[in-house]
């Protein structure tokens, strides 16, 4: 007798990795006025990192908890600190190199066997940002910069689809959207033409934001990683170990049915 595929559970604990992309902007604060121009680094991230974490499923819901880091290559530059155009302006880079997240899920599994899951996640995130700002002198004048690397704590919301290949394996594509304010940097000193001066050091205000694309894979906890199928699910149905046999007892029975002989002689 063929028995129908076992309905998936998603409860249990995994772990995985994942790689992604995508883009980033930081922004940066004039100290001398509104720019005329620029402030907004534009920085395309590159990431892969590792994730790991809990699911717990009441009927079709399924809500899990999630800490993920990743290591990214990131790098942008643009003008910035352009208050006027009798201000030296400066040129500012930024990149973040490490993000990570702790996050709460809750989803809903579909399909006839419950094995694709649609879910919206959201929580803290963490990034270290790193970059210069560095002034436009031009000819003798001495050209000086800041430098800046610091970490800072921020909020992330995304939402993703997971789809379970086998008791064991599972794969997931996602997008997150990052949000960092702060912190406060210091700039380098300047020069205003005319009238001649000197603007001191001062320091400008950042923020950033990202939108990333993420496709992963995870392991679940418990089942055998080299099963290829469903282990719960067999094909057909087996008579249970130490079944007895069935008993036939004495009495008429009828045979139908035709024979074929062949001779040579």
């Amino acid at each position: 007798m063929k028995l129908p595929p076992a309905v998936w559970n998603w409860s249990g604990g995994y772990i995985g990795g994942h790689l992604g992309g995508g883009y980033g902007r930081t922004s940066f604060s004039n100290p001398y006025g509104p720019s005329i121009y620029g402030d907004v680094v534009d920085t395309p991230v590159l990431l892969a990192g590792g994730q790991v974490g809990y699911n717990w499923q009441k009927n079709g819901w399924v809500f899990g908890v999630e800490l993920d880091a990743s290591g990214a290559v990131s790098d942008g530059t643009n003008t910035c600190l352009a208050a006027s155009g009798f201000v030296v302006s400066a040129n500012c880079k930024a990149g973040p190199n490490v993000f990570a997240t702790g996050t709460g899920r809750v989803g809903y599994a579909f399909g006839a066997l419950g094995r694709t899951l649609a879910y919206l996640k959201g929580g803290v995130a963490w990034q270290n940002n790193r970059g210069d700002v560095v002034n436009n002198f031009e000819g003798g004048a001495p050209q000086e910069k800041t430098h800046f690397d610091y970490g800072r704590l921020g909020g992330v919301i995304g939402l993703g689809v997971e789809q379970a290949l086998t008791s064991a394996w599972s794969v997931n594509v996602e997008y997150d959207y990052l949000h960092f304010g702060g912190p406060s940097v210091a700039t380098p000193p300047t020069v205003q033409n005319p009238p001649f001066a000197i603007l001191p050091a001062n320091i400008t205000s950042l923020s950033s934001s990202y939108h990333i694309g993420k496709i992963g894979l995870n392991y679940h906890f418990g089942a055998d990683p080299w099963v290829v199928r469903w282990p719960d699910a067999p094909l057909y149905a087996k008579a249970p170990a130490g079944a007895a046999p069935i008993a036939y007892t004495a009495g008429w029975s009828f045979e139908g049915g035709s024979r074929l002989w062949l001779s040579r002689g």
